[in-house]
């Protein structure tokens, strides 16, 4: 919270607000009451006021996310979390799918100073356009000095994000290596059901899975790559797309897990069995993956220290430590379940 705020809320000058915080003694009774008011109104206690003033800082830092309902994004929240309370920050978190009409809002909000940091976890900055560029002139009239710090947590969803330091697994040589387990098992129909086509966040594992494809000399029907939107009801009806297919896919890549759970259900529904007629495999390994049914396939990420890493990376940038712009690449894992297995012979 900015002494602007507090200064325009009480009726006084910023120096009032400063004399206030700094020598109280020194101020009117009646003009340290309103400031005092304003304070209570606001919620911001007078030592954390004051000491956030004089530091120049907010303490404050703005994680922007998809969706706060997404399972994987929970867990590197928890990772943030952690981290962030060590470090003496709060975490104001900015969804931007479902609060579109609060974006310029977030966007005001780091321009005025009221935020210390930013992290995207696979999201569009909020001081960009939808589609992810950014005006230099735009963002230099817009705010009030250097823009702060910013750590990319995941993938980068935009071209003109791809500068910004990052913590991410390596998605291509992870989406191969999941590709490559299916081909090993006798797969030869293997589909692959990704985000929207304008997507970069699913674009690397669908490199990962044609480049598999490639080095075992399988060739990629184009209809075998179909949109899931990154949802459930998206990938029902990607699954529906290739149950149609004749012949038809013996096994599914799934760009995510949540996706992989919809066409889960789709196959059941249909009636086939999974993995004996069909198998799939996802990406994430987000806490429903082994309750289902079958017990799902997966890449796991590491989604806690994803979030650790992030946020422990931002805090250096915000001390003015030098923290590079390249990538920070963390383990990811291939976790065996029952949604996977050979195809049937008749498909082989």
């Amino acid at each position: 919270m900015s002494i602007k705020q507090v200064a325009k809320l009480a009726g006084v000058s910023t120096a009032t607000v400063s004399r206030y915080l700094n020598s109280p003694e020194h101020v009117r009774e009646k003009t340290r009451l309103k400031v005092q008011e304003a304070i209570r109104e606001i919620g911001f206690s007078r030592n954390t006021l004051a000491r956030n003033f004089r530091r120049g800082k907010t303490s404050l830092v703005m994680v922007v996310l998809p969706s706060v309902g997404d399972p994987f994004f929970s867990g590197v929240m928890r990772g943030i979390g952690r981290v962030a309370q060590r470090e003496g920050y709060s975490i104001l978190i900015s969804e931007t799918q479902s609060n579109s009409a609060g974006f310029n809002e977030y966007a005001d909000m780091v321009f005025s100073k009221q935020a210390d940091g930013i992290i995207l976890l696979a999201s569009i900055s909020p001081f960009m356009g939808r589609e992810g560029e950014a005006s230099s002139a735009a963002l230099d009239a817009r705010s009030e000095g250097p823009v702060p710090p910013i750590v990319i947590g995941c993938e980068t969803v935009a071209p003109a994000l791809s500068h910004f330091p990052s913590v991410r697994v390596d998605n291509v040589g992870a989406a191969a290596e999941a590709t490559g387990h299916l081909i090993d098992s006798g797969h030869r129909r293997i589909a692959f059901i990704a985000g929207s086509h304008e997507s970069l966040l699913t674009s690397d594992r669908e490199r990962g899975y044609r480049q598999a494809m490639a080095a075992a000399e399988l060739p990629v029907e184009e209809h075998w790559v179909v949109e899931g939107d990154l949802t459930i009801d998206g990938a029902r009806r990607a699954a529906r797309e290739l149950l149609a297919l004749q012949p038809r896919p013996t096994a599914i890549f799934c760009a995510t897990d949540e996706m992989a759970m919809g066409a889960m259900h789709e196959l059941r529904a249909a009636g086939l069995r999974i993995p004996e007629d069909v198998s799939v495999i996802g990406f994430d390994d987000v806490r429903y993956a082994s309750i289902q049914a079958p017990p799902l396939s997966t890449v796991a990420q590491p989604a806690e220290e994803i979030g650790e890493r992030t946020m422990a990376r931002l805090c250096r940038a915000m001390r003015g430590d030098d923290i590079g712009a390249e990538a920070e690449v963390v383990a990811h894992q291939l976790v065996l379940r029952n949604s996977t297995a050979a195809p049937p012979d008749s498909e082989a």
